[in-house]
């Protein structure tokens, strides 16, 4: 017997879902797009099974892979769960098997495998294309190759036994000019260790290069950025040892007596330089670029504390509210002597971290950047669960403009709850933000998921795509065109 009770949420909405679907020809409201041609693809996460401790992080729930497939001005859907070794084990044992996230010490005697901590993953974060190929990524673990058809789980990927790292992170960045694809993974030769693995691949999804290096201290490196010269890797106030995972604890903890730190790693010699600054969440990146040979420039959200109600403060402090997320512009001056990072706030408009940015200027100097927030003016007809902490849910998404330095949005829907937008351009040479929003929608009174298309210029609904049922909450999104994948 399955149950949930153990899990706050798992009751109303976001309770888990557990199925797969599909659906042929979608209800559609307004109207598709036809230039829109390719595939949305989102990753879930979903408990299949309950996990074995009411306050274990939602970060380990089971990865579920969806899509959108876009052709013709029609829609279909399909969902499946990602089927990794984690997976598979719980199945066949028709019960969970695994504790504490990224602490393989909890886990059942059954399962436990101190060698392959990694292979604990649960793929659950952001669907990935490189070289043609479509991966399930999280970074705790390898990534798994997913047929962008059927989204058939193909097994782990070694990249041809040339990735040597025990992680792969969920955010590579494209680089839009050379076709190279950064990749990188963080604790790569084990649990709480300092070092990092970074990569760049080939237009062809081929290992070119790797470049080895330890960061100050073990911390989440959950997002970098890229410019044609470096790669930028955040690490906030979050620390871990073998200590903690020892005694049973979760891998994370926060200390804000630590200061948050970023490196910049030259991408072709791996020379890597180190700037400190106060007590930050630093979770996504929205875009970096070079000023002149000596500056970069980094603009991406952050908080002035833990952002994580499930990771501990190491010195016993109680998590209190929540503290916001605002847009700031982090500037590295190469030829200083001071290792401080400036920083500036450019909105005091409180936002989620889940930044996003027209990629095909990824790297270079762009204009506006999109991200969902909670709009308290508006109206609200529906219930969030009491463990969500606030009494509106983010409702809407917001396009920053950072040469006028102004802010228009699109609202939802009284009973909506918005989830990261894609930016899919209208034409491959349209000017920057010149396409569409891809963004999925928790429809909290009807009870079902949907998809809004939303022009990205006049941020107004052109259409919807209804589901006839609710999915479970996405993490990532990624739109992928005929062009980038083998889509039948």
């Amino acid at each position: 017997m399955v149950d949930f009770s153990i899990l706050a949420q798992a009751r109303g909405y976001f309770a888990p879902a557990r199925f797969e679907a599909e659906v042929f020809d979608c209800e559609i409201t307004g109207e598709i797009p036809r230039a829109l041609a390719g595939a949305f693809y989102r990753m879930h996460g979903d408990w299949f099974y309950p996990p074995f401790k009411a306050d274990e992080a939602s970060l380990s729930a089971d990865g579920y892979i969806s899509m959108f497939r876009f052709r013709d001005g029609i829609v279909d859907y399909r969902g499946r769960y990602v089927r990794t070794d984690r997976w598979q084990k719980q199945h066949a044992a028709r019960r969970q098997l695994y504790g504490y996230y990224r602490n393989p010490y909890t886990d059942d005697e059954s399962v436990r495998d101190l060698d392959h901590p990694t292979f604990r993953t649960t793929a659950n974060t952001t669907p990935v294309a490189i070289g043609g190929r479509l991966y399930a990524t999280k970074e705790e673990g390898p990534a798994y190759r997913i047929d962008p058809n059927t989204l058939e789980t193909l097994g782990m990927e070694d990249f041809d036994g040339d990735w040597k790292c025990e992680t792969f992170t969920a955010h590579p960045k494209l680089d839009p000019v050379t076709g190279e694809t950064i990749a990188f993974g963080y604790e790569a030769t084990g649990l709480c260790s300092k070092d990092v693995f970074l990569y760049i691949f080939d237009r062809d999804g081929k290992i070119r290069k790797e470049h080895r290096f330890e960061v100050p201290y073990t911390s989440m490196i959950h997002d970098i950025a890229i410019t044609p010269t470096h790669v930028i890797f955040p690490g906030s106030s979050m620390v871990t040892s073998h200590e903690r995972l020892l005694e049973g604890r979760k891998h994370w903890g926060w200390d804000r007596t630590v200061p948050a730190w970023y490196g910049l790693v030259h991408r072709e010699t791996g020379e890597a330089r180190w700037f400190f600054g106060p007590e930050r969440s630093l979770v996504h990146t929205a875009n970096a670029w070079n000023e002149g040979e000596d500056r970069i420039v980094l603009d991406m959200p952050a908080a002035d504390g833990n952002t994580w109600p499930f990771f501990e403060d190491v010195h016993g402090a109680p998590f209190g509210a929540m503290p916001p997320n605002t847009l700031r512009r982090l500037t590295f001056d190469l030829r200083a002597n001071s290792d401080r990072v400036q920083e500036a706030v450019l909105s005091d408009q409180e936002i989620t971290s889940f930044t996003r940015i027209d990629e095909r200027f990824t790297g270079r100097p762009n204009r506006h950047v999109f991200v969902q927030f909670a709009d308290r003016t508006r109206p609200f007809e529906a219930a969030l669960p009491s463990d969500k902490g606030r009494s509106q849910p983010v409702n809407s998404i917001a396009r920053f403009d950072l040469q006028t330095m102004t802010r228009t949005d699109f609202w939802a829907g009284p009973s909506h709850m918005v989830q990261e937008p894609s930016f899919v351009p209208r034409t491959p040479d349209a000017p920057e933000g010149d396409g569409w929003l891809l963004a999925t929608v928790h429809n909290l009174a009807e009870r079902r998921a949907e998809l809004v298309i939303v022009d990205a210029v006049e941020m107004a609904e052109i259409g919807r795509v209804i589901l006839p049922f609710r999915n479970a909450l996405q993490v990532h999104g990624m739109w992928a065109n005929e062009q980038m994948l083998p889509l039948t």
